[in-house]
């Protein structure tokens, strides 16, 4: 088992008043999560698998003095895969608010049917941990940073779900299993998605669109498919944890684009996997796109392991000046630039220079990258 950075964090917040909310895709290990936890506590807990049907059973509809019976003397309760609850939302309230010498630890596949449910009844009551799949740094940490460095091009065509980094080999099977409807099946149990196919041919385009700018017109077109259920449909993917989109960058200047926006998705292999191409980086004309990729979901998950609260933006104006990446820090604009050669050089527009003086602005390459996704604060290189 690889060491997860987050548990730390986790950990922190115990024994606080409040449940632990593990969301995210399926498959990043937030049962073997809860394992590793389990060996830092000093009491065993009492662990409640909604897989089983008689589990689902007692948490749904269910009362604070069934709850009670239902636990006993336990003081911590694990509830592993909630979103098949029925109303989870509801009882997980009746835990912090009725057994309040109780910690809850709940594990979800996904947002769609366990944070939509408990958004509105739990405020207040949780402290939510996005549960990604493994990590540059955390395998770092195992391997070293020098080996990780080696297997930098075997991540960027299988990526990082824990399964395919322990299963050499079997890579492109594994894949191709996780990126059937096994991953979308969250999405495929919704009433309103009646064609499925239409989310098939949508993440066929999103892939190969990536590292570009995203347009609804262009992808009516492709996916046949009305804007509206476009729109549906990317929201559903990025609830479920497989894409995740990132705005334009703004201060009303007039030539900047306001309402751009560029989709990537959290892990590289499960992009390629869906365009079924595993060829060799250097043979490949999106290496690009795919370090860029790369680069910004270990940034979004060094950010999750640290709970970093963080603006992010790319930047571009109508005459295509543009920035890959950007943060914001203490008023500082931190701006990145993702070159795979290191060959390559690049400067910072005039135009952003002059409108933005408190900036920052670095060159991110394969061969400075390491402190970029394994650090959360601001590195200058």
């Amino acid at each position: 088992m690889v060491p997860r950075m987050i548990l730390s964090q986790i950990m922190a917040n115990l024994y606080k008043g409040k449940a632990i909310i593990m969301l995210g895709p399926r498959q990043t290990g937030k049962t073997t999560l809860l394992n590793m936890l389990e060996k830092e506590l000093n009491e065993k807990p009492l662990w409640l698998d909604c897989d089983e049907t008689d589990v689902r059973k007692r948490l749904t509809d269910t009362t604070s003095t069934q709850l009670k019976n239902l636990i006993g003397n336990n003081k911590t309760v694990f509830i592993d895969e909630a979103q098949r609850v029925t109303n989870i939302g509801l009882t997980i309230k009746l835990f912090t608010d009725k057994l309040k010498d109780v910690q809850l630890v709940v594990t979800g596949s996904s947002s769609l049917e366990l944070a939509n449910k408990i958004n509105e009844p739990l405020t207040g009551r949780k402290f939510e941990f996005i549960i990604c799949p493994l990590s540059f740094a955390e395998l770092s940490n195992v391997n070293g940073i020098l080996e990780e460095n080696r297997m930098l091009e075997h991540r960027l065509i299988y990526g990082y779900y824990p399964d395919v980094v322990v299963n050499n080999g079997s890579e492109e099977l594994i894949l191709k299993n996780l990126s059937s409807s096994y991953l979308y099946k969250d999405i495929f149990n919704l009433q309103e998605v009646r064609k499925p196919e239409v989310i098939e041919r949508l993440l066929e385009a999103l892939a190969l669109q990536l590292g570009s700018e995203v347009s609804f017109n262009e992808l009516t077109q492709i996916v046949q498919a009305d804007q509206e259920t476009i729109q549906k449909y990317i929201n559903l993917l990025e609830q479920s944890y497989v894409i995740f989109r990132l705005r334009s960058f703004s201060r009303n200047q007039r030539n900047e684009l306001k309402k751009s926006r560029k989709i990537y998705f959290y892990d590289n292999g499960i992009r390629n996997a869906i365009l079924r191409t595993y060829s060799p980086i250097e043979t490949r004309s999106d290496k690009g796109a795919l370090w860029e990729n790369f680069l910004i979901s270990e940034r979004y998950k060094i950010q999750q392991i640290y709970q970093k609260s963080v603006k992010t933006w790319f930047w571009r104006t109508k005459l295509q000046q543009e920035i890959d990446y950007i943060e914001e820090e203490n008023n500082v604009l931190n701006a990145f630039e993702f070159k795979w050669s290191p060959k390559k050089t690049a400067f910072i527009s005039k135009t952003f220079r002059d409108t933005y003086p408190n900036h920052v602005f670095q060159v991110i390459n394969r061969e400075n990258y390491s402190d970029f996704v394994t650090k959360h604060d601001f590195v200058r290189l």
